[in-house]
């Protein structure tokens, strides 16, 4: 097998990737685990079918500056705005306190200085796709827990590349730290400003140019070039290729090749990513991270209580309520790319030993898997403590009511439950109708919102019996629930037939078997948004064939009853 060289290495890491990759879509878990977990097998913890890796891990430093690369064409900084100071004051905290706990532990357990502050910062991060893989099955990315973890792991992700600058001058412990951390962020900004200025001046012509070629193949060779060499040169002013790709991606990002740009490099950057996280794997050896297996089950119990304890604490002190808390606490708990891109830079630097890389690839993994089961305790942590007698009024006290209105009571009302953008339509008909109606939000920023609007709202909970009871939900004609996720509306239905047993609900559902079990649990009518998709899209084709109005509702009636074979 030597006489093959680097063409049979690169064959056997290709195929450990290609089947770890369809082991984790089988268990439905992020693919880049089953890298690693095929970078494992056929490295020293494993078969040892790669012995010589100089080849693979150059290969793969190309799969991380693509990845940042790429990271930088996606970074938006309209995204960022929209949610908020929560997303970016709340982000630097919590990376920030992350760390110092982390430090901590490091420290209670022993470690040199420099390798407690890069696990600190290690366990901080969140993976941005596998909270939004959850919130996206969960029907969750609108809702305020939702907007607060896409909005803190961008943060995450944006505080790897000032981490990537000061981190190794940290980990130094040089006499003279506050000349080192001068000269290093010096360098960094430097080497940012000249990029700029390349940016300006140059870069839009040469991409137009590039662009007028009409050839795709030259527009992917300039974009990979152009990612190469601002890394290189990264490298020159003494600063990680992570922070040259990141930069890089940035610049483009903002012009109108964007687009082009992202679409083409994506299968590239996902082959070499693949190869990427496959030489992680090789680099762990799992012997290391089990030698004391009493000490990993803590550092994971640590991680996981102190993230979520620091991330749901963030969110209620701006404001928002303690079932959004604890649902953002939960969604951050994932580690993720960044993590191994901050250990792999430790490692390279000697600060980082192979026992915590084995460490960090072991939380990865654990936390990943546990996230879609993380979301769901939360909602039941929520339910419990709400209905716990001891913790009810903690969990209640964060709901304050506001009547813009002036009303102190209600009578023949609608309850909306949620107002995002399936309510805020029905909300102008009813005022337009001037018909009587009650918004509760849970969202601090869209409840300032409706009250210059006028909009008669709660800032609370719809699923606490507490805030539907001040809602006067037994004297309300109508309940409508508006929110994304089934275990927020059965909750909210289940509370208000408690209150009020004859109330009409209307309510929003996505899939068939949470219909079948919202209708036992007592909604009168349910709303499928993705089959009234489908509806629409058959009324305007058959319109287009000149089918008859008549004949065409006649159809869709059919449709609806189920009768049309």
């Amino acid at each position: 097998m030597e006489d093959l060289g680097v063409g049979f290495d690169l064959v056997v890491v290709l195929i450990a990737a290609l089947l770890g990759g369809f082991l984790a879509r089988r268990l439905k878990l992020p693919i880049f685990l089953g890298y690693l977990v095929g970078g494992i097998l056929i490295g020293p913890s494993g078969f040892r079918l790669v012995e010589e890796t100089g080849i693979i891990n150059a290969v793969a430093q190309v799969g991380l500056i693509l990845m940042l690369f790429t990271i930088g064409l996606e970074f938006s900084l309209p995204e960022l705005k929209r949610t908020g100071k929560v997303a970016v004051w709340g982000g630097i905290a919590q990376v920030l306190l992350t760390a110092a706990a982390g430090f901590g532990l490091g420290k209670l357990l022993g470690w040199e200085n420099a390798e407690a502050i890069f696990f600190g910062f290690i366990i901080a991060q969140t993976s941005t796709a596998v909270t939004f893989k959850a919130l996206s099955e969960r029907g969750e990315l609108d809702s305020a827990h939702g907007r607060i973890v896409l909005g803190v792991s961008l943060v995450q992700d944006m505080s790897t590349v000032p981490l990537l600058v000061i981190l190794p001058v940290l980990a130094g412990f040089e006499v003279n730290l506050a000349e080192s951390l001068g000269l290093a962020v010096g360098k960094a900004l430097l080497f940012i400003i000249i990029i700029i200025a390349v940016g300006v001046w140059v870069l839009p012509r040469v991409l137009k140019r590039a662009a007028e070629a009409r050839s795709r193949e030259l527009f992917l060779l300039f974009i990979v070039v152009m990612a190469l060499l601002t890394a290189v040169a990264a490298l020159v002013f003494g600063l990680s290729v992570a922070i040259g790709a990141f930069v890089a991606g940035v610049l483009i990002g903002q012009s109108i090749f964007a687009r082009q740009a992202l679409a083409n490099i994506i299968p590239l950057r996902d082959i070499f990513g693949a190869l990427f996280f496959v030489s992680l794997g090789m680099l762990a050896n799992l012997a290391d991270a089990f030698v004391n297996p009493g000490m990993l089950i803590a550092i994971i119990l640590f991680v996981l209580l102190v993230k979520f304890v620091i991330c749901a604490i963030i969110p209620w002190v701006f404001g928002y309520g303690s079932r959004t808390s604890i649902l953002a606490g939960m969604g951050l708990i994932p580690m993720g790319e960044f993590s191994f891109i901050l250990a792999s830079t430790g490692l390279a630097l000697a600060v980082v030993s192979d026992s915590l890389f084995s460490i960090t690839l072991t939380l990865v993994a654990v936390t990943m898997v546990l996230s879609p089961f993380l979301m769901n305790l939360g909602a039941r942590l929520h339910r419990w403590l709400s209905h716990n007698k001891l913790t009810q009024q903690i969990t209640a006290s964060r709901a304050e009511v506001e009547w813009l209105s002036g009303k102190t009571t209600m009578s023949g009302h609608a309850v909306i439950c949620g107002h995002g953008r399936t309510a805020a339509p029905l909300t102008k008909v009813l005022k337009r109708r001037n018909l009587s109606y009650l918004v509760i939000e849970l969202d601090p920023q869209k409840i300032t919102q409706l009250r210059r609007e006028g909009v008669p709202c709660i800032y609370g909970d719809a699923s606490n019996p507490e805030i539907l009871a001040v809602a006067h939900l037994e004297k309300a004609r109508l309940l409508v629930c508006t929110f994304p996720s089934f275990f927020d509306v059965e909750a909210t239905v289940r509370n208000a037939l408690l209150i009020n047993p004859k109330l009409d609900i209307v309510a929003k559902v996505d899939r068939d078997q949470d219909a079948d079990e919202l209708k036992v649990a007592g909604v009168n009518e349910l709303v499928k948004p993705q089959f009234e998709t489908s509806m629409e899209m058959t009324r305007h084709t058959l319109q287009r064939y000149g089918v008859p109005n008549t004949e065409i509702q006649l159809i869709l009636s059919s449709l609806r009853q189920g009768t049309m074979s």
